[in-house]
């Protein structure tokens, strides 16, 4: 298989954090986030591609051709125009199934070992006691996701999407959506779905057992102590 890691945006919220530094650059319990997801790539993986932007020679001078042995190839996102268009830049690199991850996301080994183990696509999810504003994921009885349900959610129960997929080069037979009409931006998730439907390829959900997602400079303090509490159990 292969890992796709998208890892172009700056971070903004990140405030002076990513004046200097990509955010994937950053580092949570001695490693940095881009470490955090390639050391979870088991032995069924052969090759990382990197979709990278802003600062990405940073990233490429980190990590140069290879980590660990396995190759890294990088693509260069100009146009940030959404988690999708930064997939279809890897369209011509991938042939067989791949895993899509966000770049400064943290995941667990496990649930990537679940995710991968699906036998069509996969979408890793979290069981959210209180969600905030956004797209809450519907699923069957079967745990196939079938739909997206946008606004505000906060204080709810629901199911929060992590951004981990499971596809195969169909994705690409499908045109892309934009993330909210009128958007100049191409959503992952929303094209996924749409795919699947489209195409008649089951979207298997499978639900976290620890993501961590960095979205503030507060969430590295809050990742060092579950990594700490998780290391320590």
């Amino acid at each position: 298989m292969q890992a796709v890691i998208l890892a172009a945006g700056r971070g903004t919220r990140m405030g002076a954090l990513t004046d200097s530094l990509p955010k994937p650059m950053l580092r949570v319990a001695g490693k940095t986030l881009l470490e955090h997801k390639f050391d979870i790539l088991g032995p069924e993986f052969h090759e990382i591609i990197l979709i990278i932007g802003y600062q990405g020679e940073l990233i490429q001078n980190a990590f140069g051709d290879s980590y660990k042995g396995m190759p890294i190839r990088y693509l260069m996102q100009e146009e940030l125009d959404g988690t999708m268009g930064a997939l279809a830049l890897a369209r011509p690199h991938l042939s067989e199934r791949f895993v899509v991850m966000m770049g400064d996301d943290i995941y667990a080994a496990e649930d990537l070992i679940s995710a991968i183990s699906v036998s069509d696509w996969a979408m890793l999810l979290e069981d959210m006691e209180h969600m905030a504003s956004g797209g809450r994921i519907i699923t069957d009885a079967s745990g196939e996701v079938i739909d997206i349900e946008e606004g505000d959610h906060r204080g709810q129960l629901g199911l929060f999407n992590t951004n981990l997929f499971v596809l195969d080069p169909r994705i690409f037979e499908y045109p892309m959506v934009p993330k909210a009409a009128g958007s100049h931006e191409y959503g992952l998730p929303q094209t996924v779905l749409a795919a699947s439907k489209a195409l008649e390829i089951p979207l298997q959900s499978v639900l976290t057992t620890q993501w961590i997602q960095i979205t503030a400079p507060e969430d590295i303090v809050r990742a060092e102590t579950l990594i700490e509490d998780t290391s320590g159990s």
